[in-house]
């Protein structure tokens, strides 16, 4: 690390990053698709512009660890190159606006034993998901485990807004991280330039590296269908359905004003913890979000249409909050996924043993007035509210 401080712009820090990866790992392939550079190169080129980060090294060290996960899938794949045959048909993905109550959805849908899903410390550190009973000896989870001990030792009030575990189902982020293509980097740290270019690029490449991904993950049980979820891929909704087109989609809904006040609280807390305290603005993020979701509604609305409605099912925060295990009933019969006895018991007795609130409230509504009234930000989402005639007071 002591030879990334003695380089003066970021941009330069490029060579010594996969060095450094490459030193960790013993591993020297980060693949052919070189486009992964162009996102890191955005990220320091931004950093070059404007760096609001209070540890610099504390950055490269993300920026290291996702090159070492590159290093690691490239040789697993390098020395299985079966696990790329397997398939991954008609994945159910739940997806939507941020704050919409997709994390909740996914893990009750984890009750369903006859799907697969993507823990937290599978996407952390992808490879072949061993057997249940050998997670806790594995030094990858066990290493997952401590930084999400860590996180909430530091954060605490973190644990409200999206809680984790290493054994249980999270979003897609990290394998999206590989690419340096996904929103982490637009929350961690102020990226204008870098968002500029990530909200409207090819995400095809990202994909790809996302599947590929998933078969590796799978590769001990291939046939398994696969449950994931991410907001984000609806930002990329055409991009997502040209990689995996037979794929069934939940969306979920929310009115976005109260979308936008739980999450501008939830991205202040997150970005406080690597950025310097007089950089953070809670007014620029709230703005910097509700245009990237207002424009990623309206793409994936005309994305839609290009789909049957056998593809996709629309679930609504207050009916989803009323009767979680009913919806999923709703949306698996509507998809054409089998809803079998095994799922309903397994969503029930999650259900059941999860109350809402039970790691804590998070009271968005008591952090600083948004700077922009309900009526104006429902005016932004004029034609996401329109094409799903969401009449909200």
């Amino acid at each position: 690390m002591l030879r990334l401080k003695q380089i003066e712009k970021f941009i330069d820090w490029i060579e010594p990053l996969h060095d450094i990866a490459m030193e960790n790992t013993g591993l020297s392939d980060f693949g052919e698709d070189k486009s992964y550079l162009v996102g890191l190169r955005k990220l320091l080129e931004q950093q070059d512009e404007f760096s609001d980060l209070k540890v610099p090294i504390g950055y490269a060290m993300k920026l290291i660890f996702v090159l070492e996960q590159r290093l690691k899938a490239e040789q697993r794949w390098k020395d299985n190159p079966e696990i790329l045959d397997i398939n991954i048909e008609k994945p159910l993905v739940i997806t939507g606006m941020v704050r919409t109550g997709s994390t909740a959805m996914q893990h009750l849908a984890a009750g369903d034993p006859n799907r697969q899903h993507l823990q937290y410390w599978m996407s952390q550190y992808p490879q072949p998901r061993p057997s249940r009973d050998a997670w806790e000896d594995n030094p990858d989870f066990q290493a997952c485990r401590d930084r999400l001990e860590d996180l909430y030792k530091r954060a605490p009030a973190t644990k409200a807004m999206h809680y984790n575990e290493a054994h249980i189902p999270d979003e897609c982020a990290h394998l999206m991280a590989q690419t340096f293509t996904d929103e982490y980097w637009q929350i961690c740290s102020r990226v204008p330039l870098y968002n500029e270019w990530y909200e409207h690029c090819d995400m095809v490449p990202t994909y790809k590296q996302h599947k590929k991904l998933l078969q590796m993950i799978a590769s001990n049980e291939p046939e398994k269908p696969w449950t994931l979820k991410y907001p984000v891929h609806l930002k990329h909704l055409k991009s997502f359905l040209r990689v995996y087109p037979d794929a069934r989609v939940i969306w979920t809904h929310r009115d976005p004003a109260s979308v936008l006040s739980s999450y501008t609280n939830m991205n202040a807390t997150n970005r406080a913890l690597s950025v310097r305290p007089e950089t953070l603005d809670r007014d620029d993020l709230l703005h910097e979000q509700m245009e990237v979701w207002a424009d990623a509604t309206a793409r994936a609305v005309e994305v839609r249409k290009q789909y049957p409605d056998s593809q996709f099912t629309d679930v609504y925060f207050e009916d989803f909050v009323a009767d979680p295990v009913a919806q999923m009933e709703k949306s698996y019969k509507h998809l054409g996924i089998e809803w079998t006895q095994e799922a309903e018991q397994g969503m029930t007795a999650w259900h059941e043993d999860h109350p809402r609130d039970k790691h804590g409230t998070h009271r968005h509504t008591e952090a600083k007035p948004l700077a922009y009234t309900r009526g104006q930000i429902q005016e932004r989402f004029s034609k996401y509210l329109d094409a799903f005639n969401l009449n909200i007071s």
